[in-house]
């Protein structure tokens, strides 16, 4: 009999012993506090423990011993092996082998070359099960050193309250508070709109270390009251939450608030009230103000967002409505407000205020935190993705905590989706074997416990970002962001009027050389590719653009092969001067890393709406081959240019399955008309478009 002991986030939750006849187990009762007596695992079991630790039991017992047998071989640091059942794994360090190629990867412990446990993590948690005795070879170890001899409590269900906010409305709000705890206790406070029943499990592990756990639908969800009208009501919903939690007898006044996505939106549009009672925040792959973020990005409406509307569309989260093949067909139907009637056989409402309301005005200004940044105060750990289609939000989160006290801000960033911290491959591009990391739930934790129960854990000292660098593929920390050792580099479009496609002569350089322009056709009917697969509503994925950038409508300025290694950190600044035969288009940037293969991988992108070159709220149309300047933010990176490599910028004004398709017209990408746009780059002295960056020197 093989004895195993489960754990999740430094709590061990079951016992799982594999015999001959069978898998038995003996699971904690959260609410008790103790173990239930020993079991045979059934179907219904191991369903709860792939859902909630993301570990197939049945699966792992009929792998063990060809685990066993195959990591027995001795194998180098870094060096893939298959597994029989086509399993990619490459060794991390002396104990720890991982598995690439999969999302919730499932790494592998090995001791004395005996296979003695088994890692999954995911944005929030890190499960672990090892055989007894052998937790110091894994992320346990770390809590146990940090947090020894803790003390666990039992859990107690408080109830569903419908709390009343300031219009009347009623919010369906789960309360979970520790048993056995006499004081007043800091909260934890979660608002999703994907319905809160699905997440109660996620957050025990704060409940059983004495913080009170709330659980809020969003206005218009699931079973709470109200119009669903997403981001609209949530910084007053927010306040009238946490002013109703401050008034509670088991509160004392704390509350902290976490979640990715959506859920960290919540959080900072709460802290933009200015209200007393927040004093924490774990934002993960948060969503930011509406016009630099979702869902009109640059000003563009972002057809990558419609998986994600269609799976909030009813009173509760369908993911399944994400889930089509013909996403092309869809995405072409105009006017757009028939895409939910022909897809669906329904209306989307807050879709069609997306589309009614088609330049910043107060509906949309009423859902940016950002602009009211003076009033957030709350100390912040930030967590994000280089690829999470988010990361605009995170970039203006990142912006507000900067000017922060050193110790009351926190961030991650790593070479992740919006899915955080769950796969070392994405889209065939290959990142490092430590790209996940096993500590963010203690980071979490740790977060809430120095600013909620004010314990001095040392989480606020050290140095506050860590962020990790792809090619080097390595972890690196920084006193702030953006990083402070760091040189402003400019390259300088230039060509011989021939820079279409990467076969073309369109080049990067270091001095403003002589005048030119470069010209495209724009053709809605056939817009460029955006790598992504829709259903798998992750926009913002890297992908080998080698292919896509053989087509005209793209513009490619090629560095020359990198003589030295060249690391590039922060946000790329794109500068341009463009005319166009029409009165209004879109202009796409990216930038790509090409190896000396060829292949060109995304490292960022950005988007504007060429009517909103000088603000959002008051657009200008252009004249006819007038030519103006256009300047476009990217999102984020930190990038090791390789010897031998290069860096090339495309422009284009088209990205499919990101944006809906400008229609060169007045009505933009909501019109039954498109003409093909005539549109024209121009650099040199009179009109030096350009590209700058931010390049590591050593500090």
């Amino acid at each position: 009999m093989e004895k195993f002991k489960l754990y999740q986030s430094g709590i061990h939750y079951s016992n799982i012993y594999f015999k001959e006849d069978g898998v038995y187990h003996e699971k904690l009762d959260i609410y008790s506090n103790e173990f239930e007596e020993i079991a045979i695992l059934s179907e219904d079991d191991n369903k709860y423990y792939n859902e909630n630790y993301r570990i197939n039991i049945y699966e792992l017992k009929k792998k063990l011993k060809s685990y066993s047998d195959t990591f027995k071989k001795s194998y180098k640091i870094n060096e893939k092996f298959d597994t029989e059942y086509k399993e990619v794994y490459s060794k991390l360090d002396d104990f720890t082998y991982v598995q690439r190629n999969k999302k919730f990867p499932l790494d592998i412990v090995v001791v004395d070359n005996n296979v003695v446990g088994f890692i999954c993590v995911s944005r929030e948690n890190c499960t672990v099960l090892i055989e007894e005795g052998y937790e110091s070879y894994t992320p346990l170890k770390m809590w146990e050193e940090n947090i020894p001899n803790e003390k666990l409590y039992g859990i107690r269900f408080d109830g569903t309250y419908m709390v009343k906010m300031r219009d009347g409305i009623s919010l369906s709000t789960d309360v979970f508070l520790p048993i056995n705890v006499e004081e007043n206790i800091p909260t934890i406070l979660i608002r999703t709109p994907y319905g809160k029943e699905l997440i109660h499990s996620t957050y025990y592990k704060y409940i059983q270390r004495g913080y009170a756990v709330v659980i809020q639908d969003v206005r218009g969800r699931n079973l709470s009251e109200g119009v669903w009208d997403p981001c609209v009501h949530e910084r007053e919903d927010g306040e009238d939450t946490l002013n109703w939690i401050a008034s509670q007898s088991w509160s004392n006044k704390r509350v902290g608030m976490i979640g990715g996505s959506y859920l960290g939106y919540v959080q900072w549009a709460a802290a933009s009230s200015g209200n007393p009672y927040l004093k924490a925040l774990v934002s993960i792959v948060t969503s930011g103000s509406p016009f630099i973020d979702l869902p009109r990005r640059g000003g563009s409406l972002l057809s990558g967002v419609m998986a994600w509307a269609f799976a909030v569309s009813e009173k509760k989260f369908n993911p399944s409505l994400m889930m089509r093949d013909d996403w092309d067909e869809i995405l072409n139907i105009r006017p757009l407000k028939n895409i939910s009637k022909i897809a669906l056989g329904y209306d989307i409402p807050f879709f069609n205020k997306w589309i009614d309301h088609k330049d910043h005005d107060s509906y949309w200004e009423t859902q940016n935190w950002h602009s009211r940044k003076e009033k957030i105060k709350v100390p912040a750990l930030i967590v994000s993705g280089w690829y999470d289609d988010d990361h605009m939000g995170t970039t203006q989160a990142l912006d507000i905590i900067k000017d922060y006290d050193k110790n009351n801000r926190k961030a991650v960033l790593g070479p992740w989706l919006h899915g955080a911290n769950t796969t070392r491959d994405i889209n065939e591009v290959e990142f490092g074997n430590n790209a996940i990391r096993y500590d963010l739930d203690y980071y979490y934790l740790s977060w809430f416990d120095n600013k909620l129960k004010l314990i001095d854990n040392k989480i606020d000292k050290g140095e506050p970002v860590e962020y990790y660098t792809v090619g080097d593929n390595k972890w690196k920390t920084s006193t702030n962001w953006p990083i402070n050792n760091t040189i402003t580099k400019t390259l300088y479009l230039n060509s011989n009027k021939d820079a279409k496609t990467s076969l073309g002569d369109g080049r990067l350089v270091e001095e403003c050389l002589n005048d030119g322009y470069d010209a495209f056709n724009y053709n809605p009917d056939n817009p460029a590719p955006h790598i992504i697969d829709m259903s798998e509503n992750e926009i913002a994925s890297p992908g080998n653009y080698v292919d896509v950038e053989k087509r005209d409508d793209i513009l490619c300025y090629t560095t020359e092969a990198f003589k030295e290694e060249m690391t590039i950190t922060g946000c790329v600044v794109v500068n341009f001067f463009a005319s166009s035969s029409a009165k209004d288009t879109d202009w796409v940037v990216r930038l790509t890393d090409v190896d000396k293969e060829g292949n060109s991988t995304k490292l960022v992108d950005g988007v504007l709406c060429a009517k909103y070159r000088n603000n959002f709220t008051e657009p200008e149309f252009m004249e006819e081959g007038k030519v103006y300047k256009f300047t476009i933010k990217t999102t984020n990176i930190s990038n090791t240019f390789k010897v031998g490599n290069k860096m090339r910028l495309s422009i284009t004004s088209s990205a499919k399955n990101f944006i809906f398709p400008h229609s060169n017209t007045l009505n933009g990408y909501d019109s039954n008309e498109y003409i093909t746009a005539e549109n024209t780059i121009y650099h040199g002295k009179e009109f030096p478009s350009n590209i700058s960056f931010e390049v590591e020197i050593d500090s």
